[in-house]
Formats: C-alpha cells, sequence, structure tokens
C-alpha cells in the first residue's frame, strides 16, 4: 500500500514515563493486584500490554477474546497507570501456520520456518496481511475509545527475525516493485549490470530474488532486495497503522526500532511514526556501552526530528541471549535511563515487569525479578522511578546540535553486498567510531541523511559514504558555502546512485569540494592467504620468503604531521592513493611515513575564503587521530572529570558519572559512582 507521512500524533506526558511490558496472561489470576501495587510503589505509569498475545486474543479464526484485556486496562486506569496497547501480532498463534501454511516464511534455502518461536509470518502473504488487518481493526474498535489507552503499539521489533522470504508471493512483489522503479527490464538489467557473466534477463519470469548461486550473487539485485524488504515491511506496518488511525486519529501509533538495524531503512519509518521509540541492550562487560546508549539514544532523537522519544526497552540487569550475560553493575540501570533522558527520552521502559518463571526469555531480567523485591534491582528500579518523577518532561528532545553524522542505509547496502574491496562493514563502524569521539569530548550530536537539508549545523561528518548522489553533494556544498565544516572520511564516492563504480577517481563530483581525489585504494590488516602448512618462515632458510615484506598484512598505518601541522594518531586497516588539486590551495596536515604509500597525503584540508573547511580522512584514524582532526574543527574539548558526561536539555543540566569513583563538577557539585545528578540551569 502507499502511504503518505502525515503530521504527528504528540504523545501527551504531564511526568517522564516509566514502566515495562506487562505480560499478565502469564501468570494466575489475582496477580495483577498485587502487580499494582508494586507498580505504584515504583513510580510506575505507563505499561505495554499484548505484545505477544494473538493466541488469547483470537484463539480460533474470527473468535476474539478481549474481556480478559478490557479487565487488565480498566484496573490500570483505576490505578492511574497508562497502557500502551500493542496490536499482538508480533507472534501469530500456531493455528495460524497449522491451517494457512502460505502465512510462513520460507527461507533461502526453501525451508517453512514453523511455529513453536516467534516472528513466524510471511510479510508478503496476503491472507496474512488480512488476519492481521481483522485483528487491528476489532482491537481498535474495542479499544481505541478506552480512557486509559495512552499509545498503540504496533506489533514488535519489526525484521528481528523475519526480514525476507523466498516465497511465491514475495517474488511477485519484488518482480512488481521492479517494474515500478524500473519501468522496463532493459531499465532494469541496465541497473543491475547484467551485461557481466551473461546475466541479461529477457522476461519478467527470469527476475529471482537472491536465491543460492553457485558462487557470487549480483550485488545490484541484492541491494535491490533490501530496499524492498524495507518498504514491503514497512506496508504491512501501515496496514495496522490505518487500522488504528481510523478508529481514533487522536491517539500516537509507535513501533519499536532496534537501534541501526541493518535491514530496515528507519529513516523511511521514521516518516511514519508518530513517536520514535527504541529498544537498547548495550553489553555492561564492555566500557564503551554508554557511548553506545548516547548513539542509539542521538539516532532516536534524530529521526523524530528533535522531538523526545521513548526508550521502550532495556533491562534493568541482564538479558539472556548472550553466551554470557552480565549484569549490569550497582546504579547502572538509573545511570543508564537517566542518560536517555538527558538525550531526548521522555519514556524509560523495560523488559519486562515481571519475570518469566518459563519460556525462551525466562532469564531475561526484569523490574521484579525471580528473588522478588528484596533484591538491588527492586530498589534500584523504585530508586529510578523517584527520579523520574522529579523531572518534568521537556518538550525539546535536547539542546542543539551543531554537530552532525550522515548516515544511509542504502549506501551501506551497496558497500556491504559489493564484492570488495574489504568484506566489513566500513560505514556502520566508522560512524560509531566518529560518534564516540564526540561524545567523549562532550558534544552534542545529531544524524541526518545525507540528502537532508545541513544548513543548520557547524560540522558535518560524512563517515564511508560509499554511495554518492548528486542530491548529497549538493547538500554539501550548500553547507559549506554556508561556512560550515565537513569531514569526509576514506570509501567515500566509490558507487554512483545506481550503485555503479564512479570513474576517473573516486568522490566524484565531491572532489571538487574537498580539493583531492582518491586514484587508487590500499587495503591493510589483510590476512596472508595460507598455502601447504603455512609454517613461519625461517630466515636461517628461507633466503627468499623471508627477504619479502609485505606492508598489507600490517596491522598499523604510520602517519606523521606534515610542515609542522597539528597532528597526532596512527591509522588502521586502509589507505589511499590521493591526487591534490594543486590550483586548490589543499593543506596537507598529515602524510603516510612508511612503506608503499609514505610521502602521500592521508589528512588534507581545503580552507574556502569566506566559506567553511572541507577534510578529508584516507584511513580509519584511531581515536588520537580523530581526536586531533575535532580539535582544530571546533576548538579543544571542555576540562571535564574522567568519566563525566554531562548533557543539558530543558531546564536541566544532567552530570552522568560512568565511573568507578566520586567526581566533583564545577567545584563543589557531588556525582557518585555510576549515578546521575540532576541541576536546574541558571535562567
Amino acid at each position: 500500500m502507499k502511504s503518505s507521512p502525515q503530521s504527528p500524533v504528540p504523545l501527551k506526558a504531564d511526568s517522564i514515563f516509566y514502566g515495562a511490558d506487562y505480560n499478565p496472561e502469564q501468570w494466575p489470576e489475582g496477580t495483577v493486584e498485587r502487580d499494582i501495587e508494586l507498580m505504584k510503589a515504583a513510580g510506575v505509569n505507563l505499561v505495554t500490554v499484548g505484545v505477544f498475545s494473538w493466541a488469547l486474543l483470537e484463539p480460533e479464526p474470527g473468535r476474539y477474546e478481549f474481556g480478559w484485556l478490557r479487565d487488565v486496562m480498566d484496573k490500570m486506569y483505576e490505578a492511574g497507570i497508562g497502557v500502551d496497547l500493542a496490536t499482538g501480532t508480533a507472534s501469530p498463534p500456531p493455528w495460524l501456520g497449522s491451517l494457512y501454511p502460505e502465512t510462513l516464511p520460507i527461507n533461502v534455502h526453501g525451508e517453512h520456518l514453523s511455529w513453536g518461536s516467534r516472528q513466524q509470518y510471511n510479510p508478503s502473504s496476503q491472507l496474512f496481511r488480512d488476519k492481521v488487518a481483522a485483528l487491528v481493526k476489532a482491537m481498535a474498535a474495542a479499544f481505541g475509545d478506552h480512557p486509559g489507552l495512552k499509545m498503540w503499539h504496533v506489533s514488535n521489533e519489526y525484521g528481528c527475525h523475519i526480514d525476507e522470504s523466498f516465497d511465491h508471493e514475495s517474488v511477485e512483489r519484488f518482480r512488481a516493485w521492479l517494474g515500478e522503479r524500473y519501468g522496463s527490464l532493459d531499465a532494469l538489467n541496465q541497473a543491475w549490470g547484467t551485461a557481466f557473466w551473461s546475466q541479461r534477463m529477457t522476461s519478467w519470469d527470469q527476475v529471482l530474488p537472491p536465491v543460492v548461486t553457485p558462487t557470487i550473487p549480483n550485488q545490484h539485485q541484492q541491494v535491490d532486495w533490501r530496499i524492498f524488504w524495507s518498504e514491503n515491511i514497512l506496508d504491512l506496518f501501515l496496514i495496522e497503522k490505518e487500522a488504528l488511525r481510523t478508529a481514533n486519529p487522536d491517539i500516537p501509533i509507535t513501533t519499536n526500532f532496534m537501534d541501526l538495524w541493518d535491514s530496515l531503512d528507519y529513516w523511511r519509518w521514521a516518516e511514519h511514526m508518530d513517536v520514535i521509540s527504541n529498544d537498547s541492550y548495550p553489553d555492561p562487560a564492555n566500557p564503551r556501552a554508554a557511548r553506545e546508549y548516547a548513539l542509539h539514544c542521538d539516532l532516536m532523537r534524530s529521526f523524530g526530528g528533535g522531538r523526545p522519544f521513548i526508550q521502550m526497552e532495556q533491562t534493568p540487569s541482564a538479558v539472556q541471549w548472550r553466551r554470557r550475560n552480565p549484569v549490569k553493575r550497582p546504579g547502572q540501570y538509573g545511570l543508564w535511563s537517566m542518560q536517555a533522558v538527558a538525550r531526548g527520552a521522555n519514556g524509560i521502559m523495560n523488559f519486562q515487569w515481571r519475570q518469566s518463571l518459563a519460556g525462551a526469555e525466562t532469564f531475561h531480567g526484569a523490574m521484579v525479578p525471580h528473588g522478588g523485591t528484596e533484591t538491588r534491582t527492586w530498589r534500584e528500579v523504585t530508586q529510578l522511578g523517584e527520579a523520574l518523577s522529579a523531572i518534568e518532561p521537556p518538550e525539546e528532545g535536547a539542546a542543539q546540535a551543531d554537530v552532525v553524522l550522515l548516515w544511509d542505509w542504502e549506501s551501506a547496502w551497496n558497500q556491504q553486498y559489493a564484492c570488495g574491496p574489504v568484506d566489513e562493514r566500513v560505514p556502520e563502524n566508522e560512524l560509531r567510531a566518529w560518534h564516540a569521539s564526540l561524545f567523549e569530548r562532550h558534544q552534542v550530536v545529531d544524524f541526518a541523511h545525507p540528502e537532508s537539508d545541513l544548513t543548520s549545523y557547524r560540522v558535518i561528518i560524512v563517515p564511508a559514504l560509499f554511495r554518492l548522489t548528486p542530491a548529497a553533494v549538493a547538500r554539501l556544498l550548500e553547507a559549506v558555502a554556508g561556512r560550515a565544516s565537513v569531514i569526509v572520511t576514506y570509501q567515500t564516492g566509490y558507487v554512483g546512485p545506481d550503485g555503479h563504480a564512479i570513474e576517473g577517481g573516486y568522490l566524484g563530483n565531491l572532489a571538487s569540494l574537498l580539493g583531492v581525489r582518491v586514484q587508487g585504494l590500499y587495503p591493510v590488516s589483510v590476512e596472508p592467504t595460507v598455502l601447504g602448512f603455512g609454517e613461519d618462515l625461517d630466515h636461517d632458510v628461507d633466503h627468499i620468503s623471508s627477504s619479502i615484506h609485505t606492508p598489507a598484512a600490517s596491522n598499523d598505518v604510520v602517519l606523521r604531521a606534515v610542515d609542522g601541522a597539528s597532528f597526532s594518531g596512527k591509522g588502521a586497516d586502509w589507505g589511499e592513493v590521493l591526487a591534490v588539486d594543486p590550483d586548490a590551495g589543499v593543506e596537507v596536515i598529515a602524510e603516510f611515513a612508511a612503506d608503499d604509500l609514505a610521502g602521500l597525503p592521508v589528512v588534507t584540508v581545503r580552507r574556502g575564503s569566506g566559506a567553511g573547511e572541507a577534510w578529508y580522512v584516507a584511513t580509519r584514524l584511531d581515536s588520537a587521530g580523530r581526536a586531533a582532526v575535532l580539535d582544530q574543527v571546533l576548538g579543544v574539548a571542555p576540562a571535564v572529570p574522567r568519566g563525566v558526561d554531562i548533557t543539558e536539555r530543558g531546564q536541566y543540566i544532567f552530570l552522568l558519572n560512568h565511573g568507578d569513583h566520586e567526581a566533583i563538577v564545577e567545584g563543589d557539585h557531588h556525582v557518585a559512582p555510576r549515578s546521575c545528578r540532576v541541576l536546574l540551569a541558571e535562567g
């Protein structure tokens, strides 16, 4: 279906929302009353109900049983607890797949994926879509005007397990989508480069999804398959949204995102969300988890155009799906939750309220753990509820950012499915690296699509934008003309809008802005191909082979500053051969210092008269190298005690101490280890 984005319906909040997924169907009668008492003690004011309840809502085809759900909603309303009502469609009941096997997904090997888990549905199945629409319309009619309804929660984590299906209906939808996208089979052949390897198709029934092939598949076909599936699953969401909106246009609608999920283009999805919501599960065993969580928050706020978002899922303690599942350290649950509020969240929700006694998520943490209320988890749950109740939800998402990172799923897919030059997800890795450096220097950061308006930003970072479009180039030229500075990194502009390689030097039309052009690629950190036994070379007897130097196998890329320029740091993984335009006024800040690229430029800047700066980085800089560039572009980072992040939002200043020792901020503000102190901003 086609649906144009509509003005979002706001989620009205008198306080920060706090709560969890609530699954009363897992518990005996009478538990709800006890749970409500505990919820009130914890400061819970919102629960998500019905996420995985289809089998109970519709126990057999066409027979709906909503009485239990109405009873729960009535009791929550009487207790002053709002409901984020899920549509239940995330996990179809066994009867659906049993009676209608065409609703089950088929994997690339032709195998039906059956019930017994969750998300066992084929998003393309018209029958499945009809069943979804019928259930949602019935729920909308039954609950659309319930006074306790705060928000609709459509399905759950789209694409988490099923982001494609290779059934007949999906193939037919794919062909129809390609026909609309390209207009003719000749145009499709051109776009997919089918002149290579004799792949030219002469009828539409020869057009296939990327099924199993003897060797390397067509990368353009794979990219289109990913774009199609993001749109196809979005259509499924829109079926539910339309039914809910028709029943009550005043209730906001959301579905929960999953950070930088690689199979859905969330820029496209965000256009259709009233409220952006997200599930986030950083690893407590990783010291980088705080900045990963910050990235998730900044991304969600950006999807909403700066509007507040809902942290829809996290855990108060530990998950159950890692090989080993570390528990959040004392204070960390509250600290990370306040970090989300500081970066734009107006809701802190969890999975789940009460820890399950059976099922795949038995050992996933919850607000009420197996150990009950005499536990550290419960104490921290109630402490956070009290802290959140003292904060009035700001209308804006965060302080105005003057730095933006560009991100584009279609570009990332083009790099991911390209056969070479490296089998790594470089765009995502670069994005995370530059965001991490900005987080460490307390910089407010937005994300944006490359073709969006960038003129409000002072600094624009373009991390490995593999696919470059004329519209993106125009946006960057416009921003730099308005005195913004741009930092472009390696693996940018390798292919054009059609995914075909750019001739005449990579970077394409962006080269005129940067004053450099990429003439060649130089991957390093290469694991050599092992032949024979792969034994170590013996200098005393392997006289020829032991004399051969292979810098491509080196892990480090040694750099040096040029002509007194201020620069420190080193590179890794990658190098590029740059040609500098001698008439463009380009300054070489650093050059390669060793091996085959020695003396060639690696970090350059073009400072235009009356315009901003245009930087180019031809390697993966380490954190010191990124800091050196950012210091020159943004100035030296502010002096803040180690472990402390300071974030301002609305009338509040959040002092977040991620370290293990008490911190003293600005003279007299003491912040305990792994805790947050909230101050009122002056004025």
